[in-house]
């Protein structure tokens, strides 16, 4: 298993409800993040800014390798900025230590996968009951029962508690994964292509219930997105364009149907 995945599974099991602070959820600043390869730098982010607003739905959009997830896990605590500051509900997470670090993702995030990321061994209901147990280990087992099963219950999986990943459709185990990401109701969900896996009918649904839920519970959202559709039902869009994000005048979608068309010239 990469490093990428290694991370990338540490998070989807790490997650909290938390009392949002004053100000914004997220505040980062003339971020860089640069890797060292083959003795050279290599810059993946170059002075990025982004201040995200508690309740605020926020889309990046922009090409493969731009530095879009880069900076998601820079949000998350997964990577550290080599520049700049990254503020996530008040914490700065450049001086944090690693046992710092788990404690605010368990307290502040929950996070949607690509692909899923969910344990192949255990039910739906079990992949999303030992996210809550991690997040409040206070709880007696018949409260994680009941508030994992309340939380496939709000997603539409009520019939599939007892379903492990393999006996699933992609759509359903991005379900569950959505579950698992709000099922502690964090203030902040990080979206990595939810839908990237999917059929478009099938990634309707799953976004359908993500902003459901999100506006439900007052949950700010930062979704990395390919799709323009998906991108225009965000309250801001953000573009990455090689390690530098720019904020969009209005949705991609708006854009292209204001665009005038271009008029046909026979030959």
């Amino acid at each position: 298993m990469g490093t990428a995945q290694i991370n990338q599974t540490r998070l989807a099991n790490e997650g909290e409800s938390a009392v949002m602070t004053s100000g914004p959820i997220i505040e980062a600043r003339d971020v860089d993040y640069s890797l060292e390869v083959a003795g050279r730098p290599l810059h993946i982010l170059r002075k990025v800014s982004l201040s995200v607003a508690p309740s605020e739905v926020v889309a990046i959009v922009g090409p493969s390798g731009s530095g879009k997830t880069s900076l998601l896990m820079l949000l998350a605590g997964l990577e550290r900025a080599t520049g700049g500051s990254v503020v996530v509900n008040g914490r700065e997470l450049g001086g944090m230590g690693e046992d710092d670090l788990a404690r605010f993702r368990r307290h502040t995030l929950g996070i949607v996968f690509q692909s899923f990321h969910l344990i192949p061994s255990l039910s739906a209901l079990d992949n999303v009951g030992l996210a809550l147990e991690i997040a409040e280990p206070d709880l007696t087992m018949a409260q994680v029962r009941d508030k994992a099963a309340a939380a496939l219950a709000a997603v539409g999986l009520e019939n599939r508690l007892d379903h492990r990943p393999s006996a699933l459709s992609g759509g359903e185990q991005q379900r569950v994964g959505l579950a698992r990401a709000s099922v502690a109701n964090p203030p902040l969900l990080l979206a990595d292509e939810p839908t990237g896996n999917l059929d478009q009918k099938t990634g309707a649904i799953v976004v359908d219930l993500m902003f459901d839920l999100a506006r439900r519970n007052k949950t700010a959202v930062v979704l990395i997105t390919h799709d323009p559709s998906l991108a225009d039902r965000a309250d801001r869009v953000f573009t990455m364009t090689q390690g530098q994000l720019t904020e969009t005048t209005a949705p991609m979608a708006t854009q292209a149907a204001a665009r005038p068309a271009r008029k046909s010239v026979r030959k």
